[in-house]
């Protein structure tokens, strides 16, 4: 493997380095045609929803008598809402839905408040509501009775007379309980279906019922403004995973717990008896200046046997590790619940996955000690650079053989230039017989890659990160992109790219880069094209990656500034080391024989 031939492996490894980072970040709003098109359906669907509200009587309606008998009695929002040291919910007494949801323990930085996971709430979308059939049915929308049964437990009731396919009407009890626990994401959520009238059968178009999850969950998610935010489909089945990017499809898969997640919280519902339910999911995709939904509905399939209580378990909280885990074992969490796999729910990335934990591990030992994530960087950083010293070291060795074996290089790249077989073949056996190994120099890099992807998505995924302050004031949320100055005047093209911030760390980053090249440089004749590479790798490079890594999580900038100021120490080091053996070359230098390609004279090296 020649000089070319090394650079043109470094450069295909940078270059994927950038895809990577172009692919999972910087993708383009779509068109404002597609735009136009999905705002205009958003319009119709709000059309069509308003129109079958006004029709729903036709099928499900409320018993006249019912209407003059069942006095409701209206709630104060103090008896409609439940307050746990996790979450507060404030419920509507229209269906006995979730109309807001707020995270008590993690805040959105736009809002000041805790993150509301009831988002995108209309008068025709609300979480948990009911709807008969299957999911194109309509929402209950009428008032139901309240019964507040303790500081965690709240139900709500009421009648409803239903035609079956023969157009006979049919009384039923419907019921809705909600439960809590203290410090825990997940509540407990019980429909009830109850004939009054002799029948035993429920079934509206092939199904009984339909609930929804919240339109949308939070922070509030808009395309345009927020890129390091992510909207998926998560479903768990026969412990296989599907995840799904939201695309305003529509899917039907079997399942044994569905979702919905961003980067880092997520709605998660189980069923307790899953043979009895199927869901769909249904999502919109997000516009430039409006928002889509994501909802997963779950369907139960007709009743035949008279009452029917289903329960459901909730997860809306963190996309973190430490709390999903918990549903996996009995005793670490106050429900009992076993084997949920509620972990199955989080961001992994394959074949980094084993040193994204090993990553993650390190780190929280660290921060045991150095309860400051940056500071806990930094420290990782330092091991890290310690642990790769000994592959450093050897690739500047193997520069140091590759300037020795030079002039006999480029002896053979003259002679055999019209022969490329020949070239090949003496150019391996030079490598050989001077024990020089092309490769050894790319490893320290290649394995440097490596752990920088798995740190991108480390910091770019690890909950812990999120709102993590490093020096407040400026670098006060590791997981995304500092600023020493914003504006809000649109800039073409500039605001784009920069999300109208002005950042220090990718400044920093650059000439902290820059530097790190230049002393890395060695000296030593080479071609035209190596040295039009190396001026490339050099100066292009890094201001290439000063436009990529801009609007990066800050947590990925420190520890790459951080490793070229300690690889700027290392490289002096060696450089000094380096030096000396130049000078033993000067001075002890033979001379090539360019018919035998040997050297001859130059003093024995004594052992």
């Amino acid at each position: 493997m020649d000089k070319n031939t090394v650079w043109a492996l470094i450069l295909s490894l940078l270059v994927m380095v950038g895809a990577f980072f172009v692919n999972i970040k910087f993708i383009k709003p779509r068109q404002d045609a597609a735009r136009q098109q999905q705002q205009i359906e958003l319009a119709q669907k709000e059309a069509e929803q308003k129109k079958k509200v006004e029709e729903a009587n036709k099928q499900v309606s409320t018993l006249p008598s019912e209407n003059q008998e069942e006095t409701i009695t209206p709630a104060s929002e103090t008896d409609l809402t439940i307050t746990t040291d996790k979450v507060k919910v404030l419920f509507s007494q229209k269906g006995g839905d979730i109309v807001s949801y707020q995270l008590l323990e993690h805040f959105d930085k736009d809002t000041g408040k805790g993150v509301q996971m009831a988002d995108n709430i209309s008068e025709f979308n609300r979480a948990f509501a009911l709807s008969f059939g299957d999911s194109s049915g309509v929402m209950l929308n009428e008032m139901f009775n309240v019964k507040k049964e303790g500081p965690n437990d709240i139900g709500f009731y009421r009648t409803y007379n239903i035609k079956d396919s023969s157009g006979v009407s049919h009384k039923y009890l419907i019921g809705k309980h909600y439960s809590f626990k203290e410090n825990e994401y997940i509540f407990k959520f019980d429909v009830t279906v109850k004939p009054l009238d002799g029948t035993r059968e429920l079934d509206v178009n092939g199904a009984a019922y339909t609930i929804r999850t919240s339109p949308q969950i939070g922070p509030h998610f808009d395309r345009k403004k927020n890129r390091n935010e992510v909207r998926e489909i998560l479903e768990f089945y026969n412990n296989k995973r599907f995840r799904k990017d939201i695309q305003g499809k529509t899917y039907d898969r079997p399942f044994e717990w569905a979702g919905v997640g961003g980067k880092y919280f997520a709605i998660l519902i189980k069923p307790q008896n899953v043979e009895n339910i199927s869901s769909v999911v249904k999502t919109s995709a997000a516009v430039e200046n409006g928002y889509g939904n994501s909802q997963i509905f779950l369907t139960r399939l007709p009743l035949k046997n008279g009452i029917s209580t289903d329960e459901f378990y909730v997860y809306i909280g963190p996309r973190s590790e430490n709390e999903l885990i918990k549903y996996n074992l009995a005793d670490k969490n106050k429900w009992g619940i076993l084997n949920a796999k509620f972990n199955q729910a989080l961001k992994t990335t394959g074949v980094f996955s084993l040193i994204e934990m090993l990553l993650k591990w390190a780190l929280e030992k660290i921060h045991i000690f150095i309860h400051n994530w940056g500071l806990a960087i930094i420290a990782l950083t330092v091991i890290l650079k310690i642990i790769l010293f000994p592959l450093s070291k050897k690739s500047a060795m193997g520069t140091l053989k590759m300037q020795e074996i030079q002039p006999k290089m480029q002896a053979i790249q003259a002679k055999y230039r019209d022969n490329p077989q020949k070239l090949n073949e003496e150019t391996a056996k030079l490598y050989k017989e001077s024990g020089y190994n092309p490769v050894s120099g790319c490893l320290p890099m290649i394995l440097q890659m490596f752990i920088l992807f798995a740190l991108y998505n480390v910091f770019n995924n690890y909950f812990e990160f999120r709102g993590a302050s490093f020096i407040k004031g400026w670098i006060d949320d590791l997981s995304e992109g500092e600023y020493i100055w914003s504006w809000k005047r649109e800039i073409p093209l500039l605001s784009s790219f920069s999300q109208n911030k002005l950042r220090l760390l990718p400044i920093i980053y650059t000439l902290s880069q820059l530097v790190t090249g230049k002393i890395t440089q060695y000296g030593g004749a080479g071609t035209a094209q190596s040295q039009s590479q190396m001026k490339f790798m050099m100066y292009g490079m890094p201001i290439l990656f000063f436009f990529i890594l801009y609007n990066v999580p800050s947590g990925l900038l420190i520890y790459w500034i951080v490793s070229n100021v300690l690889q700027m120490v290392q490289q002096l080091l060696i450089n000094s080391y380096m030096k000396k053996k130049r000078l033993e070359l000067v001075t002890d230098k033979p001379v090539l024989d360019k018919n035998t390609l040997k050297f001859k004279g130059g003093k024995k090296k004594t052992r």
